[in-house]
C-alpha cells in the first residue's frame, strides 16, 4: 500500500455514496405519525363474501406496522380512506404433468378502487385509484377451504399496496 490515506478516502466516498438515494423515515414529507388516517370498510362489488373484513383489518395492521400515519378510529382523523372492491379472480397457473385438465395451483388476485380524501377540507389527496393485490393458492380436495386459508395472503398483499401509495404520497 503506497497511499493508505487515499485507498481510505476512496472506501469513505463508496460507503457514503451508496446510501445516497436512501430517505430515512416518511417519504411523504411528514414526520412519522404527524398525521392520521382513518379506514373506512371497503365496500364490496364481488360474489365474494368475507373480503370486506380481511381487507379492512389488513390495511389497519399495515398502517400500525407502517408508522407514517397514526390509525384514527374515530372521527378524529385527518385523512379518510375509502374504497371498492371491484374484482376478484381465480387464473389457473400450473396444472398436473399427469392430467392437463386437473390444476395443481392458481393465481388469486383482487382489486380494489381507493379515494382519500382530508376531513378537514374535503380535498380530494389520493385521487380515485385502481389497485391490486395477488397471492398463489395451492389447489386442495376443499377448493373453499384453499381460498379461505389464501385470502388474508391476497388482503395482505393489496393493503401492502394501498399503504405504500398514502406513504409516498405527498398531501
Amino acid at each position: 500500500m503506497r497511499h493508505p490515506a487515499c485507498f481510505a478516502a476512496t472506501l469513505l466516498v463508496l460507503v457514503l455514496t451508496g446510501c445516497a438515494g436512501y430517505t430515512l423515515g416518511p417519504t411523504n414529507g411528514h414526520a412519522a405519525g404527524e398525521k392520521s388516517v382513518q379506514v373506512t370498510p371497503f365496500a364490496n362489488q364481488t360474489l365474494e363474501p368475507h373480503l370486506t373484513d380481511a381487507l379492512t383489518t389488513e390495511i389497519r395492521k399495515r398502517l400500525q406496522q407502517d408508522g407514517t400515519y397514526k390509525l384514527a378510529t374515530r372521527d378524529n382523523s385527518d385523512l379518510i380512506l375509502t374504497g371498492v372492491i371491484t374484482g376478484y379472480g381465480r387464473q389457473e397457473t400450473t396444472v398436473s404433468p399427469q392430467d392437463t385438465f386437473t390444476v395443481r395451483d392458481y393465481r388469486l388476485s383482487i382489486t380494489a378502487t381507493i379515494t382519500a380524501r382530508s376531513r378537514s377540507t374535503g380535498a380530494v389527496i389520493v385521487p380515485e385509484r385502481t389497485v391490486k393485490g395477488y397471492t398463489s393458492m395451492r389447489a386442495g380436495d376443499d377448493m373453499t377451504s384453499s381460498e379461505r386459508q389464501a385470502l388474508p395472503l391476497l388482503a395482505a398483499d393489496l393493503a401492502k399496496n394501498i399503504v405504500a401509495i398514502l406513504a409516498d404520497g405527498q398531501w
